[in-house]
């Protein structure tokens, strides 16, 4: 329950109803006046249709002068006329007893003191934590990874460029215009989740369930860098913020394993010596480097991306920690790598890798065979793959 009801202002009015409820059932709940039958030997008259009620004292109706000698109390407000016809169903009922009365008041102070306690417990927080003003931010969250519980999720916040980021590309000139990279310019498009083709996901899986047996067996440190899945709503989200269409290939991959992470003294899995980026991290770096380098070389015909260090259109998968990434081309599918220094090229580590898919498979058929992709070889020393 607790749970499900968020908003201190409903639980307030709860608390406060919860009180009230209680006072009504109590004063509901009190004895009716018990009817006596007639008894010659009773001193007491039976009460008739047109008797008076309540009966004349035995000893007399006290007088002013023995109220005030006596200290008689002053009346309660639950005696009162338009108080007790509230509650009347039928017949009239005797005025509440003094024990009753005492009840139903302390019920009401309790029910009072609670609400009042409260409230000024909210504004004292609101007094000293004040709400935090709302800002458009990316993913302030931790690392989907298998040693963490914390899930890294964009599901319920806004993306948008940063106002200097925004403002620097509004003050360029005209000249700097036409050289810009528009794959770096995205137009703004709201995430959407796309299905990934049922066949793709298996075939990622095939070869993501040979790539763990071969770590759990052989690299056990390795293998526990491997992230928790990933989430196709966070996807959607870095898709609509790059402008790009992830391959399904690699969609299927980030929900099996979203990243790998750093462990003490072990380098994160990835594919060629680069470690393996998660979601926030592809994001993250598509971001820096076009920032970097966000224009075209060359016009016409002398324009290629391919060619170029870097273009807005690649979605970086893999980084080596030296600013080197590897890359898969958005519109060819094919994997490259970019060097900080130089220009991007497709063939890295000397053979061509036509997709992230044919990357897994190779990686795998490597791994099992024991061979080598180009000239990287994977090797294990005390429980890590290097």
């Amino acid at each position: 329950m607790r749970r499900l009801i968020t908003s201190r202002g409903l639980w307030l009015a709860l608390l406060a109803a919860l009180a009230a409820a209680t006072v009504v059932v109590i004063a509901r709940s009190r004895r009716r006046p018990v009817q006596q039958a007639s008894d010659t030997s009773s001193s007491i008259p039976a009460r008739t249709e047109n008797s008076q009620w309540p009966p004349v004292p035995i000893l007399g109706t006290p007088t002013a002068e023995d109220l005030q000698r006596y200290g008689a109390e002053k009346s309660s407000v639950f005696d009162r006329p338009e108080f007790t016809r509230f509650f009347e169903r039928g017949e009239p009922r005797e005025p509440l007893d003094e024990a009753t009365r005492r009840l139903l008041t302390r019920w009401g102070i309790a029910g009072l003191a609670i609400l009042v306690l409260a409230l000024g417990t909210q504004a004292l927080e609101s007094a000293v934590f004040p709400e935090p003003t709302s800002e458009v931010r990316w993913g302030p969250c931790l690392e989907n990874t298998s040693d963490s519980d914390t899930a890294c999720s964009f599901e319920e916040e806004e993306y948008s460029l940063d106002g200097d980021y925004v403002s620097q590309q509004s003050a360029e000139s005209e000249e700097t215009q036409d050289r810009l990279d528009a794959d770096c310019r995205p137009v703004g498009a709201e995430p959407r989740v796309r299905k990934i083709d049922a066949k793709v996901k298996r075939a990622v899986d095939r070869q993501w369930q040979r790539i763990e047996d071969w770590l759990r067996t052989n690299a056990p440190r390795s293998y526990r860098t491997l992230g928790k899945p990933g989430n196709a709503k966070t996807i959607a989200a870095a898709e609509a913020y790059m402008g790009l269409r992830f391959p399904d290939d690699l969609r299927a991959s980030l929900l099996r394993h979203d990243g790998a992470v750093y462990l003490k003294d072990t380098w994160p899995f990835g594919f060629l010596g680069n470690s393996n980026m998660s979601v926030r991290e592809m994001r993250d770096a598509w971001r820096e480097l076009c920032d970097i380098d966000g224009e075209d070389r060359g016009d016409g015909e002398f324009s290629d991306p391919r060619s170029e260090w870097w273009d807005g259109r690649m979605i970086p998968v893999g980084a080596d920690g030296m600013g080197d990434h590897l890359v898969i081309d958005s519109a060819r599918k094919d994997i490259g790598d970019t060097d900080h220094e130089g220009t991007m090229n497709f063939t890295p580590r000397g053979v061509r890798i036509r997709s992230f898919y044919a990357l897994l498979k190779t990686t795998a058929d490597t791994m099992e065979k024991g061979g080598s992709i180009g000239y990287w070889k994977p090797k294990v020393a005390d429980g890590r793959l290097g």
